[in-house]
């Protein structure tokens, strides 16, 4: 296997992550995560804008247990581009302790597709961030999307908030239960009542098929850790408002990120303030990611 060099401007993942203060209630899941390589096992793809550390499944499951999780949800990270061998490695391996969300293109094959649900994918993920990927044209997404449908598999969309007016309608013609990474990037320096969240929020009121996950302050935050105090409005509107379609997750090993590598525990420490009550920690935390990820267990 070809030899990988990180990013000379890669922050490595926290080495040694608090143990949280808050207590996840029992099956709480980490429904944003990814896994990356080892590079020398599961190879880089070629056009890939960036080449991070190593982040196995072996250290994924460490921090789940760390933290108190019980499954996870690991998302294709883009740097592996449309080879999905990392992620249904690790889920294979997980004992049914986790699901994947896939990225495909249009030649995927259909045995290609049951494989990828038989190892337990339940979505794909389209990647509007330009920074990252190189655009795919909406048809071509459209076609992957009424695809995967009949699966009951999802699909996550990822975008910036200032790219939304653009994607507006394309986001609601998805044939599929569509969840948005990360609130969809607002600029948490505007007022959550503001024009730009409130498309948004209305994005989500219109569409009951559209869940968002409330995650990743420290990519938000202008005010830094270890609090990101300027995200919790954002955060919590969203978990108040729609309370049956919304996901957390760590983002580990959190790639990309410039300022700081933050502290996972700390992370965990954000939740009671964007899930103040016990009852939609549970939504959050466990309900809701188990309706998406874990149907078969839903009464």
């Amino acid at each position: 296997m070809a030899a990988f060099t990180m990013d000379a401007t890669w922050l490595p993942f926290h080495p040694a992550p608090s143990k949280p203060a808050f207590v996840l209630p029992p099956g709480a899941v980490d429904a944003h995560c990814h896994v990356f390589g080892p590079g020398d096992e599961f190879p880089y793809a070629p056009g890939r804008k960036y080449t991070p550390c190593d982040a196995g499944k072996d250290q994924l499951w460490a921090l789940r247990d760390r933290l108190g999780f019980s499954r996870n949800v690991i998302v294709q990270a883009t740097c592996h581009g449309a080879d999905n061998r990392a992620v249904v490695d690790a889920l294979r391996a997980s004992g049914g302790r986790a699901k994947g969300i896939a990225t495909v293109r249009r030649s995927v094959t259909d045995a290609d597709l049951a494989e990828l649900n038989t190892a337990g994918v339940k979505g794909v993920r389209f990647n509007f961030v330009k920074r990252l990927v190189d655009t795919t044209p909406p048809d071509e997404l459209l076609e992957i999307a009424h695809r995967i449908a009949p699966l009951g598999w999802h699909v996550v969309i990822y975008f910036e908030a200032a790219d939304l007016p653009e994607l507006y309608e394309f986001i609601t013609r998805l044939p599929t239960t569509v969840v948005v990474d990360h609130m969809g990037r607002p600029d948490v320096s505007k007022p959550v009542a503001g024009p730009e969240f409130g498309l948004f929020v209305q994005l989500m009121r219109d569409n009951p098929h559209i869940w968002s996950k409330v995650t990743c302050p420290e990519r938000l935050s202008h005010l830094g850790p270890p609090d990101y105090t300027d995200v919790v409005p954002f955060a919590r509107h969203l978990v108040e408002t729609f309370p049956d379609r919304v996901l957390w997750g760590t983002d580990w090993p959190h790639p990309n990120l410039k300022t700081h590598m933050p502290d996972d525990g700390a992370l965990v420490d954000f939740i009671p303030k964007i899930a103040p009550t016990a009852a939609l920690q549970q939504k959050l935390l466990v309900v809701n990611p188990q309706r998406l990820y874990w149907p078969e267990e839903v009464a």
